[in-house]
């Protein structure tokens, strides 16, 4: 036999055995991807499966919708008192509506004043959102005789009660920069810092809610907030 053909054979050979084991670890590595995919899978409902049945998550939820439950029937309570809205009342009104609530704010304006209608624009944007605190509007022309008895001299005049008793005021704009273009989170945050309006919670509580839901996930599956 020609010894060139003989080297070209076994060269084809030694060729062909070199294709055979790479394509017997193509083989190998293809069933292990997909093992390792099946695998995972089947991890993913287990955990699913746990994060479900979690007696913590369970806990979590249920007194959430139990807070929930107790906040609504709150502001139903606090809304049939007159809150959650900016109302005007008469001179009439006044006392009832001053003592019937924790927190009352009455914005004393005049109808023909420019930073009344500002104040107003102000307050009613808050009402809706400080459902604790009531908030009121007194034409003080009509108001007579508690514009006097609380030295009102000025307008606008916004004055805090608690338990029925004047405990602050604003007077003008000279709290909140003394310009006309000052923002309701400006106001929004004198309020608070006066303490006559409380933080909304109802944001951060499910911010709360949302954080121990996810460290909940988190102990049954270290990977789940990786994405």
């Amino acid at each position: 036999m020609d010894p060139d053909s003989v080297k070209s054979t076994l060269s084809n050979l030694a060729f062909g055995n070199v294709m055979a084991a790479a394509a017997r670890d193509y083989q190998k590595e293809v069933l292990a991807q997909e093992k390792a995919q099946s695998s995972s899978s089947v991890n993913q409902d287990i955990d699913l499966d746990e994060l479900m049945n979690d007696p913590e998550l369970e806990k979590l939820h249920a007194d959430r919708i139990a807070a929930l439950k107790k906040e609504a029937e709150k502001r139903q309570a606090l809304k049939r008192q007159g809150h959650g809205e900016y109302r005007e009342i008469s001179e009439g009104d006044f006392l009832g509506e001053v003592t019937g609530s924790d927190k009352v704010i009455c914005h004393f304006y005049h109808r023909e004043f420019y930073r009344c209608k500002i104040m107003d624009k102000h307050l009613k944007s808050l009402a809706p959102r400080h459902v604790d605190t009531k908030f009121l509007k007194l034409d003080a022309e009509n108001a007579p005789f508690f514009v006097t008895k609380l030295g009102i001299k000025t307008l606008p005049c916004v004055i805090f009660f608690r338990n029925g008793i004047a405990s602050d005021r604003l007077v003008g704009f000279q709290d909140l920069g003394g310009k006309d273009d000052f923002s309701t989170k400006t106001l929004e945050g004198l309020l608070l810092k006066k303490g006559i309006i409380k933080e909304n919670k109802e944001e951060e509580d499910d911010d709360s809610y949302a954080d121990r839901n996810r460290t909940v996930r988190s102990s049954i599956n270290p990977d789940s907030d990786s994405d």
